[in-house]
């Protein structure tokens, strides 16, 4: 259909904002109907250029997009950042608005899980190591979530950062396990200029825990140089990590060596015979960090980062 039947809110140059499940649903049917694709960005706000980077994604590959903004209770820990997670709409909605996102979903805790619900997605095997380990529950937050604005979306593409590798191994296995309308694409880690993968949560560094943990992009760039001259011991790989992480004053909760589809750790003894992620955790100040590198595929993270797709 040509643009002038379009509604207002597909045309605009800001963002349509929606609060309710039935209105998210509402939207996005009336796009299908108009025989337009559907693009979905999750987030939980605070965004930055990384979410930026996965709107343009879907920008280039659907005709109309749409960006969730909710802070998700059931993926934080007891004692996670909940409470204090930076949240900033009126600035989210505008960086939208530049992203070309059409509408963006942004509903309350009770629209999400009203009282009396009680159903939870879980995601095995791919959510026992890594993240997995420490935040015990973290993933069934997450898929429960994602299970939540997939079932009100429909039909669509949906773009995940791969910052958080893990998460979209599980995302990509519960839809593929679900039978879920969704095509699942992944985006690239955004960095800054000095390597730091780009996070929400890096607004809590100082100036010098900032510095500090730019340690973790060193190290993985350090094995990720040493990957491709040749060494494939996987207690060589992440013992470069881990020095660099410690000379940091880095407080590492995992550097881990595993297989980039089922994310089982390789054992310290192995020797690799083709690509492994080399994911880490780590804690700057009180700050947790996430890093990682797909060895072997993945470049250089102190390499300029560009805006792209897999």
């Amino acid at each position: 259909m040509g643009a002038s039947t379009d509604p207002t809110w597909m045309t605009s140059a800001a963002p349509a904002v929606l609060t309710t499940v039935a209105e998210l649903r509402a939207a996005a049917d009336d796009v299908r109907a108009r025989g337009l694709t559907v693009g979905l960005v999750p987030t939980m706000g605070a965004l930055h250029e990384g979410h930026l980077s996965l709107m343009r994604v879907a920008r280039r590959q659907t005709d109309r997009v749409f960006a969730t903004i909710f802070v998700n209770p059931t993926q934080f820990g007891p004692n996670e950042d909940l409470e204090k997670y930076p949240q900033r709409l009126a600035q989210d909605l505008e960086l939208c608005a530049q992203a070309g996102v059409h509408a963006v979903f942004t509903p309350s805790r009770q629209e999400m899980y009203p009282q009396g619900e009680s159903t939870r997605v879980t995601v095995s095997r791919l959510t026992e190591h890594l993240c997995g380990a420490g935040r015990p529950g973290h993933f069934q937050g997450v898929a429960t979530i994602v299970t939540k604005l997939f079932a009100a979306t429909g039909p669509c593409l949906a773009v995940f950062g791969k910052k958080d590798y893990q998460q979209l191994k599980v995302i990509e296995r519960l839809t593929r396990d679900l039978m879920l309308p969704v095509h699942v694409v992944s985006a690239p880690i955004v960095r800054a200029e000095d390597g730091l993968a780009l996070s929400s949560r890096n607004a809590y560094l100082s100036s010098s825990e900032r510095a500090r943990a730019l340690a973790l992009s060193r190290g993985l760039s350090l094995a990720g140089q040493s990957y491709w001259d040749g060494e494939r011991s996987v207690a060589a790989l992440r013992r470069l990590v881990l020095e660099e992480l410690e000379a940091a004053s880095v407080r590492v909760e995992y550097v881990a060596v595993a297989d980039p589809e089922q994310l089982e750790p390789r054992d310290d003894a192995e020797l690799l015979t083709g690509p492994a992620l080399l994911a880490l955790a780590g804690v700057v100040g009180n700050t947790r960090l996430i890093d990682n590198l797909v060895l072997g595929i993945d470049p250089d993270p102190l390499a300029p980062s560009a805006d792209g797709e897999e």
